[in-house]
Protein backbone atom coordinates (compact mmCIF):
# COMPACT_ATOMS: atom_id res chain seq x y z
CA UNK A 1 0.00 0.00 0.00
CA UNK A 2 1.45 3.39 -1.01
CA UNK A 3 1.91 5.91 1.78
CA UNK A 4 0.92 9.54 1.12
CA UNK A 5 1.97 12.52 3.25
CA UNK A 6 -0.67 15.27 3.30
CA UNK A 7 0.37 18.73 4.55
CA UNK A 8 -2.62 21.07 4.77
CA UNK A 9 -3.64 23.55 7.50
CA UNK A 10 -7.32 23.51 6.52
CA UNK A 11 -8.76 20.84 8.84
CA UNK A 12 -12.03 20.38 6.95
CA UNK A 13 -10.31 20.14 3.56
CA UNK A 14 -7.64 17.86 4.95
CA UNK A 15 -10.30 15.53 6.37
CA UNK A 16 -11.98 15.34 2.96
CA UNK A 17 -8.67 14.51 1.32
CA UNK A 18 -7.90 11.77 3.84
CA UNK A 19 -11.28 10.10 3.40
CA UNK A 20 -10.94 10.22 -0.39
CA UNK A 21 -7.43 8.71 -0.33
CA UNK A 22 -8.30 6.00 2.18
CA UNK A 23 -11.32 5.04 0.06
CA UNK A 24 -8.90 4.46 -2.84
CA UNK A 25 -6.60 2.25 -0.71
CA UNK A 26 -3.86 4.74 0.05
CA UNK A 27 -2.10 4.75 3.43
CA UNK A 28 -2.23 8.36 4.64
CA UNK A 29 -0.36 10.41 7.24
CA UNK A 30 -1.21 14.08 7.68
CA UNK A 31 -0.07 17.21 9.48
CA UNK A 32 -0.64 20.95 9.26
CA UNK A 33 2.80 21.83 10.71
CA UNK A 34 5.70 22.00 8.24
CA UNK A 35 8.36 21.18 10.85
CA UNK A 36 6.51 17.98 11.66
CA UNK A 37 6.03 17.37 7.92
CA UNK A 38 9.82 17.50 7.38
CA UNK A 39 10.38 15.01 10.19
CA UNK A 40 7.74 12.64 8.78
CA UNK A 41 9.27 13.05 5.34
CA UNK A 42 12.63 11.93 6.74
CA UNK A 43 11.38 8.99 8.80
CA UNK A 44 8.39 7.62 6.90
CA UNK A 45 8.78 5.78 3.58
CA UNK A 46 6.33 8.01 1.71
CA UNK A 47 5.62 7.45 -1.99
CA UNK A 48 4.25 10.96 -2.64
CA UNK A 49 3.47 14.26 -0.91
CA UNK A 50 0.40 16.48 -1.19
CA UNK A 51 1.33 19.90 0.22
CA UNK A 52 -0.55 23.18 0.39
CA UNK A 53 1.01 25.87 -1.76
CA UNK A 54 0.24 28.56 0.84
CA UNK A 55 0.92 27.10 4.26
CA UNK A 56 0.60 29.68 7.05
CA UNK A 57 4.06 31.03 7.83
CA UNK A 58 5.70 28.92 5.14
CA UNK A 59 6.11 29.83 1.48
CA UNK A 60 5.19 26.90 -0.74
CA UNK A 61 8.24 27.28 -2.96
CA UNK A 62 10.57 27.22 0.05
CA UNK A 63 8.75 24.18 1.42
CA UNK A 64 9.19 22.42 -1.92
CA UNK A 65 12.91 23.26 -1.96
CA UNK A 66 13.48 22.00 1.62
CA UNK A 67 11.74 18.69 0.95
CA UNK A 68 13.69 18.17 -2.26
CA UNK A 69 16.96 18.66 -0.36
CA UNK A 70 15.98 15.85 2.00
CA UNK A 71 14.92 13.45 -0.78
CA UNK A 72 14.65 14.63 -4.39
CA UNK A 73 13.17 11.34 -5.60
CA UNK A 74 9.75 11.53 -3.92
CA UNK A 75 7.13 13.24 -6.14
CA UNK A 76 5.60 16.36 -4.58
CA UNK A 77 2.16 17.56 -5.69
CA UNK A 78 1.07 21.09 -4.78
CA UNK A 79 -2.45 21.84 -3.53
CA UNK A 80 -3.55 25.24 -4.86
CA UNK A 81 -6.61 27.43 -4.91
CA UNK A 82 -7.79 28.53 -8.34
CA UNK A 83 -6.33 32.00 -7.82
CA UNK A 84 -2.93 30.43 -7.05
CA UNK A 85 -2.54 28.55 -10.34
CA UNK A 86 0.31 30.81 -11.62
CA UNK A 87 2.27 29.98 -8.46
CA UNK A 88 1.50 26.28 -8.88
CA UNK A 89 2.80 26.36 -12.45
CA UNK A 90 5.96 28.04 -11.18
CA UNK A 91 6.39 25.25 -8.61
CA UNK A 92 6.43 22.66 -11.41
CA UNK A 93 9.29 24.54 -13.04
CA UNK A 94 11.08 24.28 -9.68
CA UNK A 95 10.65 20.51 -9.49
CA UNK A 96 7.14 19.77 -8.25
CA UNK A 97 5.61 16.74 -9.96
CA UNK A 98 2.19 18.39 -10.56
CA UNK A 99 -0.47 20.53 -8.91
CA UNK A 100 -4.10 19.93 -7.97
CA UNK A 101 -6.70 22.72 -7.89
CA UNK A 102 -8.78 22.68 -4.70
CA UNK A 103 -11.31 21.33 -4.07
CA UNK A 104 -9.97 18.29 -5.94
CA UNK A 105 -11.83 16.14 -8.41
CA UNK A 106 -11.53 12.58 -7.12
CA UNK A 107 -10.59 10.94 -10.43
CA UNK A 108 -8.03 13.65 -11.25
CA UNK A 109 -6.42 13.39 -7.82
CA UNK A 110 -6.24 9.58 -7.83
CA UNK A 111 -4.90 9.44 -11.39
CA UNK A 112 -2.19 12.02 -10.63
CA UNK A 113 -1.14 10.19 -7.48
CA UNK A 114 -1.01 6.79 -9.20
CA UNK A 115 1.09 8.18 -12.02
CA UNK A 116 3.42 9.93 -9.56
CA UNK A 117 3.86 6.76 -7.52
CA UNK A 118 4.59 4.71 -10.63
CA UNK A 119 7.33 7.19 -11.51
CA UNK A 120 8.68 7.08 -7.95
CA UNK A 121 8.78 3.27 -7.96
CA UNK A 122 10.45 3.22 -11.38
CA UNK A 123 13.11 5.72 -10.28
CA UNK A 124 13.75 3.71 -7.12
CA UNK A 125 14.10 0.49 -9.13
CA UNK A 126 16.49 2.14 -11.59
CA UNK A 127 18.61 3.37 -8.66
CA UNK A 128 18.56 -0.10 -7.11
CA UNK A 129 19.63 -1.70 -10.37
CA UNK A 130 22.36 0.89 -10.89
CA UNK A 131 23.64 0.25 -7.37
CA UNK A 132 23.53 -3.51 -7.95
CA UNK A 133 25.34 -3.19 -11.28
CA UNK A 134 27.89 -0.84 -9.71
CA UNK A 135 28.50 -3.27 -6.86
CA UNK A 136 28.75 -6.31 -9.13
CA UNK A 137 31.13 -4.50 -11.50
CA UNK A 138 33.35 -3.56 -8.57
CA UNK A 139 33.41 -7.23 -7.59
CA UNK A 140 34.47 -8.05 -11.16
CA UNK A 141 36.99 -5.26 -11.75
CA UNK A 142 38.00 -3.68 -8.43
CA UNK A 143 37.35 -0.68 -6.22
CA UNK A 144 40.33 1.60 -6.87
CA UNK A 145 39.69 5.15 -8.07
CA UNK A 146 41.07 4.34 -11.54
CA UNK A 147 38.76 1.33 -11.88
CA UNK A 148 35.75 3.32 -10.66
CA UNK A 149 36.48 5.82 -13.44
CA UNK A 150 36.51 2.94 -15.94
CA UNK A 151 33.22 1.60 -14.54
CA UNK A 152 31.67 5.03 -15.17
CA UNK A 153 32.93 4.87 -18.74
CA UNK A 154 31.37 1.43 -19.19
CA UNK A 155 28.03 2.86 -18.05
CA UNK A 156 28.36 5.63 -20.63
CA UNK A 157 29.22 3.12 -23.36
CA UNK A 158 26.13 1.03 -22.58
CA UNK A 159 23.89 3.63 -24.24
CA UNK A 160 25.73 3.97 -27.55
CA UNK A 161 27.62 2.02 -30.21
CA UNK A 162 30.93 3.88 -30.13
CA UNK A 163 34.05 2.05 -31.24
CA UNK A 164 36.35 1.44 -28.27
CA UNK A 165 40.11 1.13 -27.91
CA UNK A 166 41.27 -0.62 -24.72
CA UNK A 167 44.93 -0.02 -23.99
CA UNK A 168 46.95 -1.75 -21.28
CA UNK A 169 49.77 -4.10 -20.44
CA UNK A 170 49.49 -7.83 -21.05
CA UNK A 171 47.36 -9.49 -18.40
CA UNK A 172 45.46 -6.41 -17.24
CA UNK A 173 42.11 -7.84 -18.37
CA UNK A 174 41.43 -6.11 -21.69
CA UNK A 175 39.47 -9.06 -23.11
CA UNK A 176 37.48 -9.34 -19.89
CA UNK A 177 36.59 -5.65 -19.99
CA UNK A 178 35.53 -5.90 -23.64
CA UNK A 179 33.13 -8.72 -22.71
CA UNK A 180 31.65 -6.58 -19.91
CA UNK A 181 31.14 -3.64 -22.30
CA UNK A 182 29.30 -5.97 -24.68
CA UNK A 183 27.20 -7.50 -21.87
CA UNK A 184 26.18 -4.02 -20.67
CA UNK A 185 25.25 -2.81 -24.16
CA UNK A 186 22.04 -3.03 -26.15
CA UNK A 187 23.76 -5.72 -28.24
CA UNK A 188 24.18 -8.07 -25.26
CA UNK A 189 21.89 -10.76 -26.72
CA UNK A 190 23.79 -10.76 -30.02
CA UNK A 191 27.17 -12.45 -30.76
CA UNK A 192 30.41 -11.44 -29.06
CA UNK A 193 33.23 -12.58 -31.35
CA UNK A 194 36.85 -12.54 -30.15
CA UNK A 195 39.71 -12.31 -32.63
CA UNK A 196 43.37 -12.62 -31.58
CA UNK A 197 45.46 -11.10 -34.35
CA UNK A 198 48.68 -12.16 -32.65
CA UNK A 199 47.70 -15.84 -32.87
CA UNK A 200 47.00 -15.76 -36.63
CA UNK A 201 49.46 -16.22 -39.50
CA UNK A 202 49.68 -12.98 -41.52
CA UNK A 203 48.48 -14.80 -44.64
CA UNK A 204 45.19 -15.80 -42.99
CA UNK A 205 44.22 -12.59 -41.18
CA UNK A 206 42.30 -11.11 -44.12
CA UNK A 207 40.27 -14.23 -44.90
CA UNK A 208 39.57 -14.88 -41.19
CA UNK A 209 38.27 -11.37 -40.64
CA UNK A 210 36.34 -10.83 -43.87
CA UNK A 211 35.66 -14.37 -45.15
CA UNK A 212 36.39 -15.99 -48.51
CA UNK A 213 34.75 -17.78 -51.40
CA UNK A 214 35.53 -21.30 -52.46
CA UNK A 215 38.67 -21.36 -54.59
CA UNK A 216 39.74 -17.85 -53.50
CA UNK A 217 43.20 -19.24 -52.70
CA UNK A 218 44.97 -22.56 -52.43
CA UNK A 219 43.27 -24.64 -49.76
CA UNK A 220 40.00 -22.69 -49.84
CA UNK A 221 37.85 -25.72 -50.64
CA UNK A 222 34.62 -24.15 -49.37
CA UNK A 223 33.03 -20.78 -48.73
CA UNK A 224 33.62 -19.37 -45.26
CA UNK A 225 32.08 -16.48 -43.36
CA UNK A 226 34.57 -14.14 -41.72
CA UNK A 227 34.51 -12.96 -38.12
CA UNK A 228 32.76 -9.72 -39.06
CA UNK A 229 29.81 -11.57 -40.60
CA UNK A 230 29.73 -13.91 -37.60
CA UNK A 231 29.50 -10.88 -35.31
CA UNK A 232 26.70 -9.20 -37.28
CA UNK A 233 24.36 -7.19 -34.98
CA UNK A 234 26.77 -7.88 -32.10
CA UNK A 235 30.32 -6.97 -31.12
CA UNK A 236 33.68 -7.94 -32.58
CA UNK A 237 36.67 -7.77 -30.24
CA UNK A 238 40.04 -7.60 -31.99
CA UNK A 239 42.93 -8.27 -29.61
CA UNK A 240 46.60 -7.41 -30.19
CA UNK A 241 45.68 -4.86 -32.84
CA UNK A 242 49.30 -3.72 -33.03
CA UNK A 243 50.12 -6.94 -34.91
CA UNK A 244 47.82 -6.09 -37.83
CA UNK A 245 49.63 -5.30 -41.10
CA UNK A 246 49.12 -1.96 -42.84
CA UNK A 247 47.42 -3.77 -45.73
CA UNK A 248 44.78 -5.35 -43.45
CA UNK A 249 44.42 -2.03 -41.62
CA UNK A 250 43.34 -0.51 -44.94
CA UNK A 251 40.71 -3.23 -45.36
CA UNK A 252 39.54 -2.76 -41.78
CA UNK A 253 39.16 0.99 -42.31
CA UNK A 254 36.87 0.31 -45.26
CA UNK A 255 34.73 -2.06 -43.19
CA UNK A 256 34.42 0.43 -40.31
CA UNK A 257 33.54 3.31 -42.64
CA UNK A 258 31.19 1.55 -45.07
CA UNK A 259 29.77 -1.10 -42.71
CA UNK A 260 30.31 -3.82 -45.29
CA UNK A 261 32.85 -6.53 -46.03
CA UNK A 262 33.98 -8.01 -49.33
CA UNK A 263 35.03 -11.66 -48.90
CA UNK A 264 38.18 -12.79 -50.72
CA UNK A 265 37.31 -14.04 -54.20
CA UNK A 266 34.14 -11.98 -54.38
CA UNK A 267 33.31 -8.47 -55.59
CA UNK A 268 29.89 -8.15 -54.00
CA UNK A 269 29.90 -6.41 -50.58
CA UNK A 270 28.05 -7.91 -47.60
CA UNK A 271 26.46 -5.44 -45.15
CA UNK A 272 27.43 -5.83 -41.50
CA UNK A 273 26.25 -4.00 -38.39
CA UNK A 274 29.01 -4.57 -35.86
CA UNK A 275 30.35 -2.69 -32.87
CA UNK A 276 34.16 -2.74 -32.92
CA UNK A 277 36.24 -3.01 -29.75
CA UNK A 278 39.99 -3.36 -30.11
CA UNK A 279 42.77 -3.96 -27.60
CA UNK A 280 46.45 -3.15 -27.68
CA UNK A 281 49.36 -3.20 -25.26
CA UNK A 282 51.13 -0.42 -27.14
CA UNK A 283 50.51 3.32 -27.45
CA UNK A 284 48.65 3.64 -30.76
CA UNK A 285 49.43 7.37 -30.97
CA UNK A 286 53.11 6.49 -30.93
CA UNK A 287 52.53 3.80 -33.56
CA UNK A 288 50.79 6.40 -35.75
CA UNK A 289 53.76 8.76 -35.36
CA UNK A 290 56.11 5.91 -36.33
CA UNK A 291 53.97 5.12 -39.42
CA UNK A 292 53.20 1.65 -38.07
CA UNK A 293 49.48 2.34 -37.74
CA UNK A 294 47.17 4.23 -40.09
CA UNK A 295 46.18 7.63 -38.72
CA UNK A 296 42.73 7.58 -40.34
CA UNK A 297 41.97 4.15 -38.85
CA UNK A 298 43.21 5.33 -35.47
CA UNK A 299 40.69 8.18 -35.42
CA UNK A 300 37.92 5.89 -36.63
CA UNK A 301 38.52 3.39 -33.83
CA UNK A 302 39.30 5.88 -31.06
CA UNK A 303 35.77 7.14 -30.54
CA UNK A 304 36.30 6.05 -26.94
CA UNK A 305 39.60 5.12 -25.29
CA UNK A 306 39.99 3.20 -22.03
CA UNK A 307 43.43 2.81 -20.49
CA UNK A 308 43.62 -0.13 -18.07
CA UNK A 309 46.29 0.57 -15.45
CA UNK A 310 48.63 -2.24 -14.38
CA UNK A 311 47.79 -4.04 -11.13
CA UNK A 312 50.86 -2.61 -9.36
CA UNK A 313 49.32 0.87 -9.72
CA UNK A 314 46.03 -0.11 -8.11
CA UNK A 315 46.86 -2.06 -4.92
CA UNK A 316 43.34 -1.41 -3.58
CA UNK A 317 42.11 -4.00 -6.10
CA UNK A 318 44.54 -6.80 -5.27
CA UNK A 319 42.69 -8.36 -2.35
CA UNK A 320 39.19 -7.99 -3.79
CA UNK A 321 40.34 -9.68 -7.03
CA UNK A 322 42.23 -12.35 -5.07
CA UNK A 323 39.03 -13.18 -3.16
CA UNK A 324 37.12 -13.39 -6.43
CA UNK A 325 39.68 -15.80 -7.93
CA UNK A 326 39.73 -17.78 -4.68
CA UNK A 327 35.96 -18.29 -4.85
CA UNK A 328 36.24 -19.33 -8.51
CA UNK A 329 39.02 -21.82 -7.71
CA UNK A 330 37.04 -23.32 -4.84
CA UNK A 331 34.00 -23.73 -7.08
CA UNK A 332 36.08 -25.25 -9.87
CA UNK A 333 37.95 -27.67 -7.61
CA UNK A 334 34.92 -28.35 -5.42
CA UNK A 335 37.31 -28.08 -2.49
CA UNK A 336 40.03 -25.87 -1.12
CA UNK A 337 40.39 -22.76 1.04
CA UNK A 338 37.92 -19.93 1.13
CA UNK A 339 39.96 -17.31 2.98
CA UNK A 340 43.32 -15.54 2.88
CA UNK A 341 45.35 -15.05 6.03
CA UNK A 342 46.39 -11.50 6.93
CA UNK A 343 50.02 -12.39 6.20
CA UNK A 344 49.06 -13.70 2.76
CA UNK A 345 47.17 -10.49 2.02
CA UNK A 346 50.25 -8.47 2.95
CA UNK A 347 52.38 -10.64 0.68
CA UNK A 348 50.02 -10.14 -2.25
CA UNK A 349 49.97 -6.36 -1.77
CA UNK A 350 53.76 -6.21 -1.49
CA UNK A 351 54.35 -8.05 -4.77
CA UNK A 352 54.90 -6.06 -8.01
CA UNK A 353 52.70 -8.23 -10.29
CA UNK A 354 54.56 -8.02 -13.61
CA UNK A 355 51.95 -10.37 -15.08
CA UNK A 356 49.09 -8.23 -13.74
CA UNK A 357 45.62 -9.69 -13.08
CA UNK A 358 46.34 -12.82 -15.10
CA UNK A 359 49.31 -13.62 -12.86
CA UNK A 360 47.26 -12.98 -9.72
CA UNK A 361 44.63 -15.44 -10.91
CA UNK A 362 47.24 -18.11 -11.60
CA UNK A 363 48.89 -17.54 -8.21
CA UNK A 364 45.58 -17.96 -6.37
CA UNK A 365 44.75 -21.12 -8.33
CA UNK A 366 48.17 -22.60 -7.53
CA UNK A 367 47.89 -21.65 -3.85
CA UNK A 368 44.40 -23.19 -3.70
CA UNK A 369 45.86 -26.51 -4.84
CA UNK A 370 48.71 -26.34 -2.34
CA UNK A 371 46.65 -25.38 0.71
CA UNK A 372 45.26 -28.27 2.76
CA UNK A 373 43.04 -26.29 5.10
CA UNK A 374 40.47 -23.54 4.82
CA UNK A 375 42.95 -20.67 4.67
CA UNK A 376 45.70 -19.67 2.25
CA UNK A 377 48.70 -18.66 4.32
CA UNK A 378 51.87 -16.86 3.36
CA UNK A 379 53.64 -20.23 3.10
CA UNK A 380 51.38 -21.13 0.13
CA UNK A 381 52.52 -18.10 -1.89
CA UNK A 382 56.18 -17.86 -0.85
CA UNK A 383 57.15 -18.65 -4.44
CA UNK A 384 56.22 -15.04 -5.29
CA UNK A 385 59.17 -13.68 -3.36
CA UNK A 386 61.72 -16.43 -3.82
CA UNK A 387 65.28 -15.49 -4.56
CA UNK A 388 67.57 -18.47 -5.25
CA UNK A 389 70.62 -17.05 -3.50
CA UNK A 390 68.68 -16.17 -0.37
CA UNK A 391 66.94 -19.54 -0.39
CA UNK A 392 70.31 -21.32 -0.25
CA UNK A 393 71.53 -19.07 2.56
CA UNK A 394 68.43 -19.55 4.71
CA UNK A 395 67.70 -23.22 4.07
CA UNK A 396 69.56 -24.29 7.22
CA UNK A 397 67.25 -22.31 9.47
CA UNK A 398 64.61 -24.24 11.43
CA UNK A 399 61.34 -24.30 9.49
CA UNK A 400 59.46 -22.30 12.13
CA UNK A 401 62.15 -19.61 12.14
CA UNK A 402 62.21 -19.56 8.34
CA UNK A 403 58.44 -19.01 8.20
CA UNK A 404 58.64 -16.21 10.79
CA UNK A 405 61.39 -14.48 8.83
CA UNK A 406 59.36 -14.79 5.62
CA UNK A 407 56.37 -13.16 7.32
CA UNK A 408 58.59 -10.39 8.71
CA UNK A 409 60.14 -9.71 5.29
CA UNK A 410 56.73 -9.62 3.62
CA UNK A 411 55.30 -7.25 6.23
CA UNK A 412 58.26 -4.88 5.96
CA UNK A 413 58.03 -4.82 2.18
CA UNK A 414 54.25 -4.28 2.28
CA UNK A 415 54.56 -1.38 4.74
CA UNK A 416 57.27 0.27 2.66
CA UNK A 417 55.25 -0.16 -0.52
CA UNK A 418 52.10 1.26 1.10
CA UNK A 419 54.04 4.29 2.33
CA UNK A 420 55.56 4.80 -1.10
CA UNK A 421 52.16 4.65 -2.80
CA UNK A 422 50.62 7.09 -0.31
CA UNK A 423 53.70 9.34 -0.33
CA UNK A 424 54.30 8.80 3.37
CA UNK A 425 50.69 9.24 4.55
CA UNK A 426 50.50 6.66 7.36
CA UNK A 427 46.72 6.89 7.78
CA UNK A 428 46.13 6.17 4.10
CA UNK A 429 48.81 3.46 4.11
CA UNK A 430 47.04 1.70 7.00
CA UNK A 431 43.76 1.86 5.06
CA UNK A 432 45.51 0.44 2.01
CA UNK A 433 46.75 -2.53 4.04
CA UNK A 434 43.30 -3.02 5.64
CA UNK A 435 44.60 -2.64 9.20
CA UNK A 436 44.03 -0.08 11.95
CA UNK A 437 46.29 2.94 12.23
CA UNK A 438 47.36 1.71 15.67
CA UNK A 439 48.43 -1.68 14.28
CA UNK A 440 50.21 -0.02 11.37
CA UNK A 441 52.09 2.39 13.62
CA UNK A 442 53.00 -0.52 15.90
CA UNK A 443 54.44 -2.46 12.95
CA UNK A 444 56.48 0.55 11.88
CA UNK A 445 57.94 0.82 15.39
CA UNK A 446 58.53 -2.95 15.60
CA UNK A 447 60.45 -3.05 12.32
CA UNK A 448 62.07 0.38 12.84
CA UNK A 449 60.66 1.72 9.57
CA UNK A 450 60.98 5.44 8.95
CA UNK A 451 58.75 7.27 6.47
CA UNK A 452 61.75 8.01 4.27
CA UNK A 453 62.36 4.32 3.66
CA UNK A 454 59.21 4.26 1.56
CA UNK A 455 61.14 5.95 -1.19
CA UNK A 456 63.87 3.28 -1.35
CA UNK A 457 64.86 2.27 -4.86
CA UNK A 458 64.18 -1.43 -4.21
CA UNK A 459 60.45 -0.70 -4.29
CA UNK A 460 60.42 0.94 -7.72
Amino acid sequence: MSKILVVDHNVERSQTLLELLITHNFDVIDTWDFKEAKQLYKTEMVSAVLIELKLPGQDGMNALSELQKINPDVPIIMLAEFADIPGAVKSIKSGAYDFIVMPPKADRLVFTLQRAIEKHNLNREVKRLNTTVESSMEQLLGVSDSIKTIINKVHQLSTNNFSVVIQGETGTGKSYLAQIIHNMSQRSKQPFVKVDIGAMPDTLVESELFGHERGAFTGADKKKKGYFEAANLGTIFIDELENMSLYVQTKLLSVVELKEVIPLGNTKPVSVDVRVIVATNTDLKKSVAEKKFREDLYYRLCEYVIILPPLRERPDDIIILAKKFLAEAKSELNRGPGELSDEAKWALIAYAWPGNVRELKNVIRRASLQADGDIIGVEHIEFLHQDNEKDHEEITLPLKELTSKAIRDVEIKAIKKALKITKGNKTRAAQLLKISYRSFYGKMKEYDIEKSTALDSDLQ
